[in-house]
């Protein structure tokens, strides 16, 4: 009886051992160090995507120009420079500089509204490009100086082609042909032009009628018929301001005036007390103008506009409105 009692403490006893290292071996394997550990797999994973993401930023940072995609290329080009004619096209209004103090060429009603030669040239003008007109009262001087910095788009003013002008400014084929003539008042007894040596002539100020006087005057596919006497020159803002004091009198403040033939039979037909002193002394080439300065290209405007004025003369418009105004046709060259 001893005996079997020693014996169930010794197995007892060897399953108390048996169970105590089963626990131990279970806690070395939850305690293992942790230098022994293997890296997880997955975040070699992560590592290496993320290495590969950058060095693909860096080579698209450092891609030369001609490698960005297409679409890039066309937001980062600029735009084409547009010319005159698209923009006027484009804004469909022709704004149009004219000085009002050129009757019958250009100037105003009492109501505001304008009327004359150029005036009608002008709407027809825009009328065939397909858009409004706007007109601006610019004095002749400050147009023929150029450099409009983009405030209008033409002159349709009765402007002489000169090559002077031709460095600043660029002009269509010529819409009429106009012939420069001495005017004195009534009373005057000056019978050629040889007579008004050393007598006071007005004229209009940047005109080439001051350019004749002075002898300084050259014309494009025109000349001088006769030489200029040798005059004193009285410089006026405009052309009617002279034929305005000519008509005071016979040398009250001038003795003649030097303008465009038209001009002087308007104020004749208007009962001022002026006569014609012999023949044109030059004729004149009369283009409508751009500004070569403008910041858009002038040239297709200028083009398009030679090409109206051609039609405007082939279909009779040109003849009907020179009728109208000078009641005579002078939009063809005379020989």
């Amino acid at each position: 009886m001893e005996r079997f009692g020693r014996q169930v403490v010794s197995l007892l006893l060897m399953l108390f051992v048996v169970a105590l290292v089963a626990a131990c071996g279970q806690g070395g394997t939850a305690e293992a160090p942790a230098g022994d550990e293997a890296a997880p797999a997955d975040e070699s994973t992560d590592t290496d995507a993320q290495d590969e993401a950058a060095e693909s930023a860096v080579e698209d940072a450092e891609a030369p120009e001609g490698e960005e995609p297409a679409a890039e290329e066309d937001a980062a080009a600029p735009e084409g420079e547009a010319d005159l004619l698209s923009a006027v096209q484009e804004r469909g209004t022709l704004l149009v500089a004219t000085d009002s103090n050129y009757a019958p060429q250009s100037f105003k009603n009492p109501d505001d509204t304008w009327e004359g030669f150029d005036i009608d040239v002008a709407r027809e003008i825009a009328d065939r490009l397909g858009v409004e007109i706007e007109f601006l009262d610019i004095s002749f001087d400050v147009v023929t100086a150029g450099s409009w910095n983009d405030r209008w788009d033409i002159n349709v003013g009765s402007m002489t082609v000169t090559p002077e002008r031709q460095e600043s400014l660029l002009f269509t084929s010529p819409y009429y042909y106009t012939p420069a003539a001495f005017a004195v008042h009534a009373d005057s007894t000056a019978a050629s032009i040889d007579d008004l040596a050393g007598l006071t002539v007005g004229v209009g100020a940047a005109t080439t009628y001051s350019d004749y006087l002075e002898g300084g005057l050259t014309l494009v596919g025109e000349e001088i018929l006769t030489e200029a006497p040798a005059a004193a020159i009285q410089v006026y803002d405009t052309d009617l301001l002279a034929i305005q004091d000519l008509s005071l009198g016979d040398g009250a403040r001038l003795d003649a005036a030097l303008t465009a033939l038209p001009t002087i039979q308007n104020a004749i037909d208007e009962g001022q007390p002026l006569k014609i002193l012999g023949e044109p002394v030059y004729y004149e080439q009369l283009g409508v103008a751009l500004d070569q300065s403008s910041s858009l290209d002038p040239q297709t405007l200028a083009d398009e506009i030679s090409r109206i004025v051609e039609e405007l003369r082939s279909d009779g418009t040109l003849t009907e409105l020179s009728n109208q105004y000078y009641g005579v046709d002078i939009t063809t060259k005379t020989e």
